[in-house]
């Protein structure tokens, strides 16, 4: 049975998606917020709060803009090398996680190249504990790589499943 493949440009159109909410999203809050300024969405549990960040995820490495810039540059031109590489072979979860990913990594990549910096503006409260606050293009990588992890994991356990005769299907078979 010939598997159904979606066209190579929809994991592109899910990176420009991704790529385009965060953006809109990053705009509505560097305009219509001051800086450092909070709206209670609910309670104290999830609260837009407008901060800029100069480093990576939780804060970390301030102030390495040229380092981020390289580094996005290797990974973007990896995902596009792989997503063609892995197109027709490739499962939708792990195609679609890495378009996640891709528009994830392009949205916060422009904040960097034209700022220097990254519009972060969504936070979670857990009792005491506050969660680093985060933005719509590390939703989509975190998003996109949970994908990614979960394909890997369902295409382990179909490899590995027993075919019928107790073996599984990755042992070669006798001729």
């Amino acid at each position: 049975m010939q598997r159904r493949v979606w066209p190579l440009w929809t994991y592109y159109a899910i990176a420009v998606l991704v790529f385009l909410v965060d953006y809109a999203s990053k705009k509505i809050v560097e305009y219509s917020m001051e800086l450092n300024e909070q709206i209670k969405v609910l309670g104290d549990f999830f609260i837009l709060t407008s901060i800029r960040n100069r480093g990576a995820a939780f804060g970390i490495l301030q102030e390495q803009r040229w380092f981020f810039l390289v580094i996005t540059l290797v990974v973007v031109s990896a995902i596009v090398w792989y997503l063609r590489r892995s197109y027709g072979t490739g499962s939708r979860l792990l195609m679609t996680g890495l378009g996640m990913i891709l528009g994830g990594a392009v949205g916060n990549f422009l904040d960097r190249a034209l700022y220097g910096e990254v519009v972060d503006f969504l936070q979670f409260n857990f009792g005491s504990y506050t969660f680093p606050i985060f933005n719509l293009a590390d939703t989509g990588i975190c998003v996109g790589v949970a994908l990614v992890i979960l394909d890997s994991l369902l295409s382990y356990k179909q490899e590995n499943k027993p075919n019928g005769n107790g073996e599984s299907s990755t042992e070669e078979q006798p001729v």
